[in-house]
């Protein structure tokens, strides 16, 4: 599985954390030519905001390291390339899936086949037609592309019919999870023409988003102007975007300030100096949640006593009180509370019980010294030491390691102990494959599975999500995934942005960011 599958939620440092991100996808896949060139000619220097007319000034700490969806659009900058792909379906503010590049969709009887209508009349930005043809190229691609980030989330489509403006997705299973697959997240469609190419693509992206990219500064900047060709166009009131590499957080606050940027993705750290400074900072819902990843397959974590011992050694309120400023909450889930997929039932299985801990060690037979433990990270992270502390307290002896190839062994499910985090996925279910399948790429225990998952993820697919009974299936299914030795969740925490007061309010759609509506005031 790609080590950029899913990016890594940031933890309290977020230049720091982020930057994770892009080293893991660094780990596995080609950079870009480090030169400072544009990759499109046709509006060359700085034009996508000499244009006149509002201006967004977007830093993120997520800017593309990939601008080919199959590749990056699986990480958190699925937000970014959203400015240029569009999707089959988006999510609303409630989590549910509404058309985009579709205008509806439904399933056969037996819930094996879905159709997919596209709108008609729409085009890429390369005058390509959008239409079934595109979507078919689209998924193909995401499923053998090589460096494909996304084939592991479309294994349900064994094929794929293009009629006209009809996209006849033949499926392997049953699977009601498909319009909430296949957003923002998932297949992100791009110009079938353009992406005969990919590594042009990469460069030089083609979609049928909001906004056109015009140029490319590969890994610092981007600018984008909006697309009159999209089917949304006329409720897009922004006219440029600068999109650039986010600074250190701590200068992230001034910036916005004297103007620089007029939107940023903002540190938990920073957030009390952005408000004093008069900027808007406002919560966005996401699926976020970290957790410590354990190894069965590899002592001492084949001894379930053990594993158990680190169930109970886990202070979750230390994370969020030292990471989180105020802004999250403890989980041992990989939803946070109030989500749909949340179980109440499985809330709290394992307390914080250091005393229970230091017992189950010596039932195991382990002497307070006697356990040793690497902890592998990418990069300096808090997390890291607040493991390493409380695990010392039960007798555990907490090495931190940092290795800038960490992607490759952890995702080779070679590491023994590690720490993870994700931004989730639109799928609930999918989000459950990931952490707990037998082949989820963030199962550091692969092949391993708790007993009874596979049947309670396909009990959800097979329940369609207006169906009374989901809400209670897809508890059952996090249920059963939380019966997995393989991961101790820590605490979970929402997305932050600031932004100036010019920039209207945006829709709180979870985990995503979306322009529709949105004005800012007085041009830039």
């Amino acid at each position: 599985m790609p080590a950029h599958l899913i990016t890594r939620r940031p933890g309290p440092n977020r230049r720091s954390s982020q930057g994770t991100g892009r080293l893991r996808a660094a780990a596995l896949t080609t950079a870009f030519v480090a030169v400072l060139a544009p990759v499109l000619s046709a509006c060359g220097g700085d034009s996508a905001a000499s244009d006149g007319g509002s201006t967004l000034k977007w830093t993120s700490s997520y800017f593309p390291t990939h601008w080919d969806p199959v590749v990056g659009g699986s990480g958190a900058q699925f937000r970014e390339l959203a400015l240029t792909y569009a999707s089959l379906t988006r999510t609303d503010e409630s989590g549910k899936a509404v058309p985009d590049l579709a205008k509806s969709w439904e399933y056969n009887d037996k819930g094996d086949e879905i159709t997919f209508h596209l709108r008609s009349g729409l085009k890429f930005s390369d005058g390509e037609p959008v239409d079934a043809a595109a979507v078919k190229a689209a998924i193909e691609r995401a499923q053998k592309q090589k460096n494909s980030a996304l084939f592991g989330d479309l294994t349900s489509i064994k094929s794929v019919d293009a009629n006209g403006l009809d996209a006849v997705l033949h499926l392997s299973q049953v699977d009601y999870q498909i319009p909430q697959l296949l957003g923002q997240r998932v297949l992100q469609v791009a110009s079938p023409k353009a992406a005969k190419n990919p590594e042009k693509l990469d460069q030089n992206p083609v979609g049928a988003g909001p906004f056109v990219v015009t140029q490319v500064i590969p890994g610092t900047k981007a600018l984008l102007k909006k697309n009159p060709d999209y089917w949304d166009a006329k409720n897009i009131h922004i006219d440029n975007v600068e999109l650039t590499s986010a600074p250190d957080a701590s200068t992230v606050v001034s910036g916005l300030q004297t103007g620089v940027y007029n939107f940023a993705d903002l540190d938990p750290s920073q957030a009390s100096a952005a408000k004093k400074a008069g900027l808007d900072v406002f919560v966005q819902p996401g699926f976020n949640a970290s957790n410590i990843s354990l190894n069965v397959n590899k002592a001492p974590f084949d001894n379930d006593k053990v594993v158990d011992a680190v169930r109970h050694a886990v202070n979750r309120k230390e994370f969020v009180d030292k990471l989180t400023f105020g802004y999250g909450e403890v989980t041992d889930q990989p939803f946070p509370k109030g989500y749909v997929a949340y179980d109440p039932k499985s809330e709290d299985a394992y307390p914080y019980d250091p005393a229970k801990s230091r017992k189950l060690l010596a039932d195991a037979g382990y002497e307070p010294g006697d356990i040793k433990l690497n902890l592998v990270i990418p990069e300096e992270d808090p997390q890291a030491e607040i493991v390493q502390s409380q695990l010392a307290k039960v007798g555990i002896k907490v090495t931190i390691k940092i290795d800038k190839n960490w992607a490759t062994p952890f995702f080779a499910k070679d590491l023994t102990l590690s720490l993870y985090g994700t931004t989730g996925r639109d799928s609930a279910a999918q989000t459950l494959t990931a952490h707990f399948g037998p082949n989820g790429p963030l199962n550091l225990s692969t092949p391993y599975e708790p007993d009874g998952f596979e049947a309670a993820i396909a009990k959800v697919r097979q329940t369609p999500l207006d169906s009374p009974d989901y809400t209670q299936v897809l508890q059952g299914a996090t249920r059963a995934g939380l019966e997995s030795k393989a991961l101790v969740f820590t605490y979970s925490q929402p997305n932050l942005i600031a932004k100036s007061k010019s920039i209207s309010d945006l829709p709180k759609n979870p985990a995503h960011i979306d322009w529709t509506g949105v004005t800012i005031n007085g041009g830039n």
